[in-house]
């Protein structure tokens, strides 16, 4: 496995590591802040924000990455900020400083995704593409398993002490710094050409002048994203059939360890076959797993729909970015991913409340059975409307 240099292993376990350390606080965080005083709106208002800061500056960040020919910079400053975000929420409990360190912690984010991604890219061919961000994501995956354990550890010996598991999260964030340190030192290439102003919403200008094979990908990407709410929509199918909340959690880990354990090997057979055949299986997988959803069910019917569903993410998550830093030029790979992600962002946010509002209204089996009919009609889409161009630098 020669195609998984230095710099691919060293981002991978650095994703590990910061995964381990943001996972660890997901399944608390809610609890954490019910308990200072944060009301259900005001969460929601925090959450929303750090979350459109993530993705919006996934775009801002990329075009800077892509303008200075510079990777590491913002990989390292931004998993610095996520993980010296970590502690600030333990320090004080007051509104303004809570959102400052949860946007923190976001911004880095943002700061660090899509040159990261990019030099992932840099590092890997046309033809080992899918490999590598699959065992990124595998790697990153891993992560996601780990830190739920780990903070039902620390709160099974220490019930009730969340704020010194914010602590405790700072432990793996700052390895996951350090290791940043063992990155080899990247020659800037900047891009070449005039330079135009740079604005925080500068990127949109990107869609105008990209290769229209990526116009058309990620049009139907976001069509997909639409369809595609908060995976909190699927537990709370589970609890709703009557799951306990250790069942919920326990099916939740499954569906990781599966996302962890396929990537990889998906990512091979992409290469094999193809990206493009790959992605198409992962929605169709999207699509019967949503349908099911909408079925009555006992714990087992729902532990094979997740297993199916960690299926579906391993074999589009990584290869979506594969896909897309395949068909642009090597010097708007940040550009074109960050563009990508910062949108999706929105679209995911108007999928969670477009389906809160269809489930309220309508019931959980309708909004399961128009998800799914959606990612059907995009797998038609691109299936039949996109194909994998290779960009020529």
């Amino acid at each position: 496995m020669k195609y998984l240099t230095r710099t691919i292993w060293v981002l991978s376990l650095v994703s590990l590591f910061m995964d381990i350390a943001g996972e660890m606080l997901y399944p608390v965080m809610p609890i954490y802040l019910r308990s200072i005083g944060f009301t259900a709106v005001i969460i929601g208002l925090l959450e929303g924000l750090a979350e459109a800061t993530a993705g919006l500056s996934k775009g801002y960040f990329g075009q800077r990455s892509d303008m200075t020919g510079k990777r590491i910079p913002f990989i390292r400053l931004g998993y610095g900020l996520s993980a010296i975000s970590k502690p600030m929420l333990a320090t004080f409990v007051y509104p303004v400083w809570i959102f400052l360190a949860r946007t923190m912690d976001r911004l880095g984010k943002g700061m660090r995704t899509s040159a990261r991604d990019a030099l992932l890219s840099d590092e890997a061919t046309p033809a080992t593409k899918g490999r590598v961000f699959g065992f990124h994501r595998s790697m990153d995956t891993v992560g996601a398993v780990i830190g739920p354990l780990v903070a039902l550890a620390w709160l099974y010996y220490n019930p009730g002490r969340y704020r010194w598991l914010f602590v405790v999260s700072f432990v793996p964030g700052v390895l996951a710094i350090l290791l940043t340190f063992l990155l080899k030192k990247e020659k800037a290439k900047p891009r070449e050409g005039k330079r135009a102003p740079l604005s925080f919403f500068g990127f949109l200008r990107y869609l105008k002048k990209s290769p229209g094979s990526y116009q058309k990908l990620v049009i139907g990407l976001w069509i997909f994203t639409l369809a595609n709410s908060s995976d909190v929509f699927l537990l709370l199918r589970t609890k709703q059939a009557g799951l306990k909340d250790t069942a919920t959690i326990g099916i939740y880990v499954f569906y990781n360890v599966i996302y962890a354990l396929a990537a990889f090997p998906i990512g091979g057979l992409a290469d094999r076959i193809g990206l493009k055949k790959v992605f198409l299986a992962g929605l169709l997988l999207f699509s019967l797993v949503y349908a099911g959803m909408a079925l009555p069910g006992g714990w087992t019917w729902y532990l094979l729909l997740f297993f199916l569903y960690g299926l579906y993410a391993a074999a589009t998550e990584g290869i979506t970015k594969a896909w897309i830093s395949n068909i642009v030029p090597s010097t708007e790979t940040a550009t074109a991913i960050g563009t990508y992600t910062a949108l999706q962002s929105i679209c995911t946010l108007l999928a969670s409340t477009l389906t809160g509002w269809i489930w309220t209204q309508y019931g959980a089996g309708t909004a399961f059975l128009i998800s799914s009919g959606m990612s059907l009609a995009v797998l038609i889409y691109i299936g039949l409307g996109v194909r994998l161009v290779r960009a020529q630098d």
